[in-house]
């Protein structure tokens, strides 16, 4: 299982990432945009992808990485399993979460 403090430690390892409260969860910010969600009741963590990185992660193996359901999943956002992700993946999908809000945040920006 990755830890709490692991999950924490790699987002906020991102220039400009910070946390903060969000409902029952924590989110992880840039530019007031989150791209994760850490759930420590549940041990998940959500994470926005574009629809084209959701699909590679979730290739890897969809017991572990999968869309959350309904709509918000179609809009990119992604769960993964704390109990049973590897950390370089889990690292992978947080820096790609981030990549993903930056860029975004960018285009609006132009």
């Amino acid at each position: 299982m990755i830890s709490f403090k692991i999950f924490r430690t790699i987002a906020l390892s991102f220039h400009g990432s910070e946390e903060m409260p969000h409902f029952e969860k924590t989110s992880f910010r840039v530019k007031k945009k989150i791209f994760a969600t850490l759930d420590e009741k549940n041990k998940k963590a959500v994470v926005k992808l574009s629809t084209v990185d959701q699909s590679a992660f979730c290739t890897f193996d969809p017991t572990i990485i999968y869309p959350v359901p309904r709509g918000w999943g179609k809009q990119g956002w992604t769960v993964i399993d704390l109990t049973l992700v590897k950390k370089t993946t889990l690292k992978d999908a947080l820096t790609t979460a981030y990549q993903t809000v930056t860029a975004a945040t960018q285009k609006k920006k132009k």
